[in-house]
């Protein structure tokens, strides 16, 4: 997802590069006042530079050489991925609280990372954008594919969706997430295109590569092919909670698919003809 353009106009305090993830310490005084544009004078010599950029000259820091051992001041305004960590560790932090997605605001998000609100706009164009990467963050990553293998690609896709449905089922907070999502039309239609439209396409060029490499049929439709792997895996995941999701059953299916369902007395003998799928 690309980040929204940076505002210079906007300095925020709270997200520096000594920020931790997933640390929230007590602001400093003067905190709010340096959020509205001010200097505060509780705030060390060169705080929040990673994320406001060099603004010129400052008496404050100009008092004295800096130290031998500091690096060289960097012009710009470099994003900080503490600060983007904690505002992905706010909104998870208030929805396990219970608060639902529509209630969620950009201002209260800010408040409960410690960051401004421009910290979070210069990321991220809207809440929809912001949760799409959210829910990036708490499923699991997406496999590691080598992109020129065909069903060994495809095997370890199959295989994600597999555990991936098992850690929804094992997380009451993102099958809430989810359920709460698919009533949001912006953010469902935001998902599909950023998130799952990607994984179906790098399915579906698995399934090409594995027709180029002979290792299936050139006479089927790949898209129909595609689903034909998929949607068993998603069936047990997403329309069957109880079905179980056993270790060995991307392999099972992938079998079953190749060695094709006819009977096999029918297959010995030729079975009927059929012309291209």
């Amino acid at each position: 997802m690309q980040a929204a353009q940076e505002t210079p106009q906007d300095p925020i305090t709270g997200d520096g590069p000594d920020r931790q993830a997933g640390h929230r310490p007590d602001r400093p005084s003067g905190h709010g006042a340096d959020r509205q544009g001010g200097r505060s004078t509780d705030r060390p010599a060169g705080h929040g530079a990673d994320e406001a950029g060099d603004r010129g000259p400052d008496p404050a820091r100009d008092r004295g050489p800096a130290p031998a051992h500091g690096p060289e001041p960097r012009r710009g305004r470099p994003r900080s991925a503490a600060a983007e960590r904690a505002i992905l560790d706010a909104v998870v932090e208030l929805l396990e609280a219970g608060e639902p997605l529509a209630r969620l605001s950009i201002e209260r998000i800010a408040r409960t990372a410690g960051v401004g609100k421009a910290t979070i706009y210069r990321r991220w164009s809207d809440k929809e954008a912001l949760f799409v990467d959210v829910l990036r963050a708490v499923e699991p990553s997406d496999p590691v594919v080598s992109g020129t293998a065909g069903l060994d690609d495809l095997r370890l896709m199959l295989e994600w969706v597999r555990t991936r449905g098992l850690a929804h089922r094992s997380s009451v907070f993102l099958h809430n997430v989810f359920a709460q999502m698919k009533s949001h039309p912006r953010l469902w239609a935001e998902y599909q295109r950023t998130v799952l439209a990607p994984r179906r396409a790098a399915m579906l060029e698995a399934v090409r590569r594995a027709v180029d490499a002979g290792e299936l049929r050139d006479d089927v439709d790949a898209e129909l092919m595609n689903d034909l792997f998929l949607g068993p895996v998603l069936m047990r995941t997403l329309h069957r909670p109880e079905a179980p999701l056993p270790d060995d059953l991307v392999d099972r299916l992938i079998h079953a698919l190749l060695q094709g369902l006819a009977p096999k007395a029918q297959v010995a003998a030729g079975g009927p003809a059929t012309g291209p799928v």
